[in-house]
C-alpha cells in the first residue's frame, strides 16, 4: 500500500530536453533498486516540462528516497540541465490501483 509520494517537476533549459528526457529515463535502475520505492515514474508533461512521480508506504521509504542517490544526481546536474530549481513537494497519497 503507498500512503505518500513525491510530485517533482522540472524545465529543461533550452536546448537541453533531449538530455533531461535521457537523465530521467537513466535514473530508472536506480529507483528500481530502492526497496522503499513502491512505484516510479518519469513522465514529460511539454516538451520542455518532466517531472517525476514515486510513492512509497511509509515517511521512512521517501526519506530515503530524498536522500538517495537520483536526487543526489538531479542535483548535481541541475545547472546544467534545468532552467530553474526543480520543485519538489511532499504529497499524500489518497487512493491507488497497483498491480497485485
Amino acid at each position: 500500500m503507498v500512503n505518500v509520494a513525491i510530485l517533482a517537476q522540472m524545465k529543461a533549459k533550452p536546448g537541453k530536453e533531449a538530455a533531461v528526457e535521457a537523465f530521467l529515463k537513466s535514473a530508472l535502475p536506480l529507483a528500481n533498486q530502492e526497496a522503499g520505492t513502491i512505484v516510479w515514474f518519469a513522465i514529460k508533461l511539454s516538451p520542455s516540462t518532466f517531472g517525476i512521480f514515486d510513492a512509497f508506504a511509509n515517511e521512512a521509504g521517501r526519506d530515503a528516497h530524498l536522500s538517495g542517490s537520483i536526487a543526489a544526481a538531479l542535483m548535481a546536474n541541475a545547472a546544467e540541465l534545468l532552467a530553474e530549481p526543480p520543485t519538489i513537494e511532499k504529497v499524500d497519497v489518497l487512493a491507488a490501483k497497483l498491480p497485485a
